[in-house]
């Protein structure tokens, strides 16, 4: 046997194979015009709700409010006639009416106010106890939010009642103090006072639920790292939580002013449905202008103002949501 018999033969390396080609890409898809009208189609029902509930009263509200329409044009002695804007220059032009809306304005304002405030306080203390704590707390506020409003309003005129009021009663047991038979509904500022906490009382729960809810999308770790920092409470509240909460706060104080702005029953009911001089707001004053003076013109008038005076409210808000989804 030979050398080159005994040799082994050298291996050589298997030929590179040439990748497989590139599967032909799948045309795109356009976008047929029913994409877009599905979600139109899904909420056609709720728009034609909307429109048959909220369309022709609204409709009606502004032809009644440029024309000349009482009492005879009721029932049908007189024709209606077109006033133009009229019926805008008396309101705009009356005193009276500049007081309501100023009345109205420091109302919704104080209600707003002290409802977020509360409502936040809560909301971060129920962050803080146990378990069966915070379960029967937010049962109390569901059960409060859920009452009637004229079952709350007659529970506030017990409690502030002149004679057997229970307020008065337990502020006459304080040393020095005698509310025995004092008359909150005497004067307009303390009348209004008692309503205004009424508002509160029924808008406080909606608020706390939602605050509490947002709550539980703040990072811990965010709070962590700010007390590591050495934030103290105020400072992870206001540079941490609250920026988080921006959105929540903004959405809850908007309609909370929409609310407060339009609160009727409230006033109507505490005041035996006659509110005097010192107690109306803008939505007593038009049905006590539509309905009490007969002159549905004016009233229509007056609540078409309101309703502006809403959409500016409603203005802001968008604006301010516009900005929050710019920096976000």
């Amino acid at each position: 046997m030979s050398a080159a018999d005994t040799t082994t033969p050298a291996k050589v390396p298997p030929p590179r194979q040439a990748p497989p080609p590139a599967a032909p890409k799948a045309p795109r898809r356009r976008r047929t015009s029913g994409g877009t009208a599905v979600p139109w189609a899904l909420l056609a029902p709720c728009l034609l709700i909307l429109a048959l509930v909220m369309g022709y009263p609204l409709v009606r509200l502004v032809t009644l409010s440029f024309q000349k329409f009482g009492q005879s044009q009721l029932w049908g002695f007189q024709p209606a006639e077109s006033v133009g804007f009229d019926n805008f220059s008396k309101v705009l032009g009356d005193s009276e009416f500049w007081t309501v809306v100023v009345r109205t304005i420091v109302f919704a304002g104080g209600s707003v106010v002290i409802t977020m405030v509360l409502g936040m306080l809560i909301a971060l203390l129920l962050q803080r106890v146990s378990g069966w704590v915070k379960t029967l707390i937010n049962i109390a506020l569901v059960a409060s939010w859920g009452m009637p409003i004229i079952v709350a309003t007659t529970v506030f005129k017990w409690l502030f009642d002149s004679d057997y009021g229970v307020f008065n009663a337990l502020l006459s047991k304080l040393p020095g103090v005698d509310m025995v038979g004092h008359n909150w509904f005497a004067s307009g500022p303390q009348g209004l006072a008692v309503i205004m906490l009424l508002v509160v009382w029924g808008a406080v729960p909606f608020v706390v639920i939602t605050l509490s809810a947002g709550l539980t999308q703040v990072p811990s770790e965010l709070e962590e790292a700010a007390r590591l920092d050495g934030a103290g409470g105020w400072g992870v509240f206001r540079y941490v939580t609250l920026p988080i909460l921006k959105p929540i706060v903004v959405m809850l104080t908007t309609l909370s002013v929409i609310w407060d702005m339009g609160v009727f029953p409230q006033v109507f009911v505490m005041r035996g449905g006659h509110p005097e001089a010192e107690f109306q707001l803008l939505t007593t004053y038009s049905y006590d202008r539509a309905f009490v003076v007969n002159d549905y013109a004016q009233g229509s008038a007056i609540a078409l103002l309101t309703v502006l005076l809403l959409l500016g409210v409603v203005a802001v808000y968008m604006r301010q949501m516009l900005k929050i989804g710019e920096v976000e």
